[in-house]
């Protein structure tokens, strides 16, 4: 089992941006995924970082590819998914409507954006190209196992949500741009405002969930620290870590230390922002925390 870095969910500037990805190459991951997936309108302002970066991380050994839009609606969103393919890295599928651009038997990657839930859609995609699944963050371990499985026979590499606030909804509204009382088309990229996303209360006070432009998350960070032997025996082949601020290449290193055994998950979660969560993989609700328990 090894690490993968899945795309920036939030809104950072260019420096933070160049900062993060120059911050990985000595980092212990395998692989990293580059480029916008929640909103076309923030790519112009750090586009110009991502050859950089790519050429950064391609020079320290890591596998790169590059990521579709999770809602692609626009006529210049379809044109930004077609010229991915000639980067000439792996694309990353958030929309199956990126497969049109992709030739048929071109090999691409899957995010957890799109609902594999079953075996017959992990067959049909690896039959059209598919070579790595990132599996949707709510499946429990039961379900996790079977297409494991059934990835690990078609020869594609299955991986679960690692650590990161989980990716829930994504909308034709933009909240973040509602929050103050501007129209979507005019939001003056006010998400930036808030580079982990902002929290969400209930009437009551009690935190829900988070927003980050037309993106739902959970309020939680999901962090699979309990569950590493349960999902290395479950043959899944990779933990996604999610980018968020702070020390991400020491976030990094400690989970590469907790799958090679020299971190207990009670130091793994120790190190890590609260409050944490693995519910939908090991309890009856997504919100729980086996931390708790044990």
């Amino acid at each position: 089992m090894d690490l993968t870095v899945g795309p920036n969910f939030f809104f950072w500037d260019a420096a933070a941006v160049r900062q993060f990805y120059r911050s990985l190459a000595d980092a212990p991951v395998a692989r990293v995924v580059l480029g916008e997936v929640i909103c076309s309108k923030r790519l112009p302002f750090w586009q110009d970082e991502i050859p950089a970066a790519v050429e950064t991380l391609l020079a320290a050994g890591k596998d790169v590819a590059v990521t579709s839009l999770a809602l692609i609606t626009l006529k210049r969103e379809r044109r930004l998914t077609a010229d991915l393919i000639g980067m000439g890295l792996p694309v990353e599928v958030n929309d199956l409507s990126a497969l049109r651009h992709i030739p048929e038997g071109a090999p691409f990657w899957v995010g957890p954006l799109v609902n594999v839930y079953n075996e017959g859609t992990l067959r049909w995609l690896a039959r059209r190209g598919a070579v790595r699944v990132c599996l949707p963050p709510e499946l429990p371990l039961a379900s996790v196992a079977v297409l494991a499985a059934a990835a690990r026979e078609l020869g594609v590499a299955a991986e679960v949500w690692g650590h990161g606030k989980l990716p829930l909804a994504i909308s034709g509204r933009c909240y973040h741009a509602r929050l103050h009382d501007r129209a979507k088309d005019s939001c003056q990229f006010v998400c930036g405002e808030d580079p982990d996303g902002r929290d969400v209360e209930t009437l009551d006070g009690q935190k829900f969930l988070a927003v980050n432009g037309v993106q739902t998350l959970s309020q939680s960070t999901a962090s699979m620290a309990w569950q590493v032997e349960r999902l290395r025996d479950a043959g899944v082949d990779a933990l996604r870590l999610s980018p968020e601020t702070g020390d991400f290449a020491a976030l990094c290193r400690g989970y590469a230390d907790r799958i090679a055994g020299g971190l207990s998950p009670e130091a793994l979660a120790a190190r890590l922002r609260g409050p944490l969560s693995d519910g939908f993989l090991a309890g009856s609700a997504g919100v729980e925390w086996s931390g708790v328990r044990a």
